[in-house]
């Protein structure tokens, strides 16, 4: 990824990325260790900056085929930011984990707008936009417990139906669970 790329995602996703600190400090102590699904990323940057033990999955693990490592982490709290949707199937890793806790956020599925699919990188597409329900189910049915939810709007800048809709439309939902 470019340098210009990730000052922009990051300018653009600051309030998520608030929302979503706030939400895990709220939930997570920093003693606990903490398991975030993907590589090293602003995000996770942010949060270890905070004080928080967290470490990454490796970069470019194809977490469909390869999530040994993620099951067998011994991490107290899995945390999966944005991730869940890439995957063909996220419920072995939700089903196998180890952690007692998790917190994860996805995107949701919006009637205006078809899922998101980058033409020219195969690991930037989403297999899933989830329904709030959908996403409850995956966890239930995994074997975890909702404890709080939260819905966020994308506050996108630009000019059309589209932005305009996203500022009323609850684009992201994120959940702290624990295991039943």
């Amino acid at each position: 990824m470019s340098e210009q790329f990730i000052g922009e995602y990051i300018q653009k996703s600051s309030e998520r990325y608030q929302k979503t600190i706030a939400f895990l400090s709220d939930k997570i102590d920093k003693e606990e260790s903490i398991l975030d699904l993907g590589p090293s990323n602003p995000l996770s940057d942010q949060i270890k900056s905070l004080g928080y033990d967290i470490q990454n999955t490796a970069l470019g693990l194809d977490l469909d085929l390869d999530n040994q490592s993620v099951i067998d982490s011994k991490c107290d709290v899995l945390t999966a930011f944005e991730i869940f949707e890439h995957l063909v199937s996220p419920f072995p890793i939700l089903k196998e984990t180890k952690a007692k806790k998790l917190i994860a956020s996805v995107p949701l599925r919006l009637w205006f707008s078809t899922a998101y699919w980058n033409e020219k990188d195969p690991f930037d597409r989403h297999y899933h936009e989830f329904e709030p329900r959908q996403f409850d189910m995956l966890l239930d049915k995994a074997g975890w417990k909702i404890l709080d939810s939260q819905k966020w709007v994308d506050k996108a800048n630009k000019i059309g139906l589209r932005p305009i809709l996203r500022r009323f439309v609850p684009r992201h939902y994120i959940v702290y669970c624990e295991r039943k």
